[in-house]
């Protein structure tokens, strides 16, 4: 398990993370800070109960902001990994957060379905690094490194949003396996359209399809999340 901690000095902010956190499989909250000083005590100062893999750090708290805290992090020699999450867009803190060693940038606000994406992207960047044995070759090198980095959004047919897309994505996700009927009842939308969006997410590998056995005629379709 991924050892988690979060930092923000909202506490609806840190509830919400740490329900999202508990959906991701493999990831676990093993603690919660309410400003930057309560952080850098948390990693510094007081050996935690659990081992701490993975911060997510907001960057602007009224004792201090995330970046000093991932400063002052690093100049104590600490490499634990860290998704920044904030609502700051400048490009130049972006640039400084990167060079500290910040594995993602999350801008709020955000759905579900990216906050997971991200942490898959970290869980398999961890399962790459800790199987890596002996000197790896460029193939194994790029892939580490790619395992840290988002993906590329594909660009979306046409007549379908990113934003219904997320919904799609997040109901699929709390629910476990859907037909487009049932997306459709659950999202307020047509059949044809719910059906659009989840063959699409099909198409690109995030769900998978199953055919549906137990009412009379042609078996339904049903989507789950891979």
């Amino acid at each position: 398990m991924i050892g988690v901690l979060l930092v923000d000095d909202e506490a609806l902010t840190l509830e919400l993370h740490r329900r999202y956190v508990e959906r991701v499989e493999g990831f676990r909250v093993v603690g919660e800070c309410a400003g930057a000083h309560a952080a850098l005590t948390a990693l510094l100062e007081s050996p935690p109960a659990e081992p701490i893999d993975l911060v997510l750090l907001d960057m602007t708290m009224p004792d201090g902001s995330g970046l000093e805290v991932l400063r002052r992090l690093r100049a104590r020699g600490s490499d634990v990994d860290v998704i920044a999450i904030t609502a700051v867009r400048d490009a130049e803190v972006v640039h400084q957060m990167a060079a500290l060693g910040v594995v993602q940038y999350l801008v709020k606000p955000f759905s579900f379905a990216v906050f997971a994406d991200r942490l898959e992207q970290f869980r398999e960047y961890r399962r790459r690094a800790v199987g890596a044995a002996g000197a790896p070759t460029q193939d194994e090198i790029d892939a580490l490194l790619g395992a840290r980095r988002p993906a590329t959004a594909p660009q979306l047919p046409k007549g379908l949003s990113p934003e219904t897309l997320s919904r799609i994505r997040d109901t699929v996700r709390e629910r476990g396996a859907l037909s487009a009927a049932e997306a459709a009842s659950q999202l307020g939308m047509s059949r044809v359209a719910a059906r659009r969006y989840l063959e699409h997410l099909a198409d690109a590998g995030r769900l998978t399809r199953e055919p549906r056995y137990g009412a009379p005629g042609r078996p339904e379709t049903e989507y789950r999340w891979r």
